[in-house]
């Protein structure tokens, strides 16, 4: 077991939770400390006062990457309960908790995940804030977002472009009913969003890539439709690997099917739009960014 000296009362304080959580979720003490708008010093203080307190080692660090120990994982899920009641508890009782409307849009991906959870904790931490909820794909959020019809947008981008603050990212996958079956010879069976859907362009170039021909079995535009045509066997679809909807599976490697890369989701925000709705839903969101990969 990997331990370090107890330096200090054992007293978990809030600001190097946060750090840590943050760390954690990103894998990244440039990325955390910019995120956290700290200095890369102060988190990575703040993270090694938590280990003190506790007497473990939470993150292994090297010139390359950094990890979550046994015990790092335990914490994060820690630290995710304790911010979320010390928020809950500040909000009801701050006579200048944030107050305001906001318009957040939600990409299909999420309909089946845990994000109800995560915006029924916001609701109760944030009373004041009436949040409109609208689901829909991405290409349609982003064009609503510069109509100034939303204020905030969860959405997915293509790895490497500069727009939106990064939530996590995702591999892509092919998924279908569990006894789908492929013919090599034949065209691939596509179940597809409409455009201008992110993954349906990846798919459609990736095929086209590898020289396989294809045909659109079924066009859905919400992640239901989506479903339930590939649960009723009519092809296989390109989707998060992470939110896979219930009774689908990730298409084996036996269809030599192109593998179709990484997607990220990001945090969108309206210029103008009010800044304390806006921050407070975006930490919500990010805090419990390890929540939100969990379908339901």
């Amino acid at each position: 077991m990997n331990t370090v000296r107890d330096e200090g009362p054992r007293l978990l304080d809030p600001t190097q939770l946060r750090s840590f959580l943050v760390v954690s979720q990103t894998l990244s003490f440039t990325q955390a400390a910019h995120r956290l708008r700290l200095s890369q010093s102060a988190v990575s203080q703040h993270v090694r006062r938590l280990e003190s307190t506790i007497g473990r080692v939470l993150l292994t660090r090297d010139t390359h990457r950094v990890t979550l120990t046994a015990d790092g994982e335990a914490m994060a899920g820690f630290a995710r309960s304790i911010l979320q009641v010390q928020d809950e508890a500040l909000g009801f009782f701050s006579e200048r908790a944030p107050r305001g409307h906001l318009r957040f849009g939600v990409s299909e991906d999420f309909a089946t995940s845990r994000l109800p959870e995560v915006l029924r904790a916001f609701r109760t931490s944030h009373p004041h804030i009436d949040l409109e909820l609208t689901v829909g794909l991405s290409g349609v959020l982003h064009r609503a977002l510069q109509a100034r019809e939303l204020d905030l947008a969860l959405v997915k981008r293509l790895p490497g472009q500069g727009h939106g603050e990064l939530v996590f990212r995702d591999a892509l996958a092919w998924v279908g009913a569990e006894d789908i079956s492929i013919d090599p010879r034949a065209p691939v069976p596509l179940i597809l969003y409409p455009p201008p859907s992110i993954t349906r362009i990846l798919a459609l170039e990736r095929l086209e890539e590898r020289g396989r021909t294809y045909r659109t079995t079924c066009t859905a535009s919400s992640l239901s439709g989506l479903r339930s045509a590939a649960l009723a066997g009519l092809g296989v679809a390109p989707h998060s690997k992470s939110l896979i909807p219930q009774g689908l599976s990730v298409v084996g490697p036996q269809h030599r099917l192109p593998r179709l890369g990484d997607i990220e989701y990001v945090l969108l925000t309206r210029q103008g739009a009010s800044p304390r709705p806006v921050q407070a839903l975006s930490e919500a969101i990010l805090t419990n960014q390890a929540q939100l990969q969990q379908s339901r």
